[in-house]
């Protein structure tokens, strides 16, 4: 089985340092694929992705092919299949999405041109640096000989703060909460909606049978989970995230896994009411390596509401994000 090249940008990093050995043991892409890893840093972290480089060998992964480490973004994205857009401006405590826009679209902007050229023409792109949405937004727009499908953002992180939070609540395991949906932006208005998930195979709705809660305290939590850990652990999430990444591409590439959907920041196609050409999170189905939005959901006049909310801030983003360019 030939190798597959999954470059890391920001690869010395917190989620970056996490996620290289979650991909080098098989996490992303299954127990038999090999793969060689693509890490591109800064030229002041070179140093520190020596060392990552370092302790890459030192574990001595049975998948892990070979390591491509470089501070070129050309040598990085040369013939890559996967792309994680991990690296950009770091939001700290206190710190507004909007605070760091500025820096990180000007980033994804130069890195376009890089990926467009040199990847593999069947590259799949994943961006988490926040503004996830909009920095995945800038990526397609100045990469436009690419398939706009190869461009997502990660929303799966949210989706699996959910499934958590729900199953917590009901006392089950994970795997028996099913069809919880994020849609939006990863922000803290993106709507993180129950009403078709299950555990156990019933209705959330029916099972947690505490609606205050579903529709007060649970969205919440969820929506201001990443600031609730960068006030715990003074750093923002890092395992949480390379984790998400990892599923996010494993039911993209390999399989859904059973799930009924996934949720994932993907180009819209004018689905239930949102803009062409923004990338927002929908409830997604994966087959043979595409993902689909999923169709026909019943959707109440609360969810529309706040639907449309994260749907308007998403707008807002990305006309800041292009007077950024201009």
């Amino acid at each position: 089985m030939d190798p597959v090249r999954v470059l890391i940008t920001g690869a010395a990093g917190q989620i970056g340092y996490a996620l290289a050995p979650m991909i080098a043991r098989g996490l992303m892409l299954g127990p038999k694929q090999p793969v060689i890893l693509h890490l591109l840093e800064i030229p002041p972290a070179a140093t520190a992705l020596e060392g990552v480089c370092m302790e890459l060998t030192d574990a001595a992964f049975p998948l892990l092919h070979g390591v491509v480490a470089t501070t070129d973004p050309d040598v990085a994205c040369k013939d890559v299949d996967i792309a994680c857009f991990i690296g950009g401006f770091p939001r700290k405590a206190g710190m507004e999405r909007k605070d760091v826009m500025s820096k990180n679209v000007s980033i994804y902007k130069s890195v376009a041109s890089s990926i467009e050229a040199h990847a593999k023409s069947t590259v799949k792109c994943v961006v988490v640096a926040n503004p996830a949405n909009t920095n995945a937004y800038i990526l397609k727009k100045y990469a436009p000989k690419m398939d706009k499908k190869a461009i997502t953002c990660l929303t799966r992180l949210d989706h699996n703060r959910m499934v958590g939070q729900v199953a917590e609540k009901c006392g089950v395991p994970n795997t028996e909460v099913d069809g919880v949906i994020v849609w939006g932006n990863h922000s803290s208005t993106q709507y993180p909606d129950v009403n078709h998930g299950t555990v156990g195979g019933k209705p959330i709705r029916e099972v947690v049978k505490d609606d205050a809660y579903l529709n007060g305290d649970f969205v919440s939590t969820v929506q201001k989970r990443g600031a609730a850990i960068i006030a715990a652990r003074k750093l923002s999430s890092a395992l949480s995230a390379a984790s998400s990444v990892c599923d996010h591409i494993r039911n993209w590439v390999v399989g859904m896994e059973g799930k009924k959907f996934v949720s994932m920041g993907v180009v819209s196609d004018g689905s239930y009411g949102i803009t062409e050409g923004l990338v927002y999170s929908f409830p997604c189905h994966c087959k043979n390596g595409e993902w689909s939005i999923v169709q026909g959901l019943d959707i109440d006049a609360r969810s529309k509401e706040l639907m449309e909310t994260t749907h308007k801030e998403l707008l807002e983003e990305r006309d800041l994000a292009l007077s950024c360019l201009e």
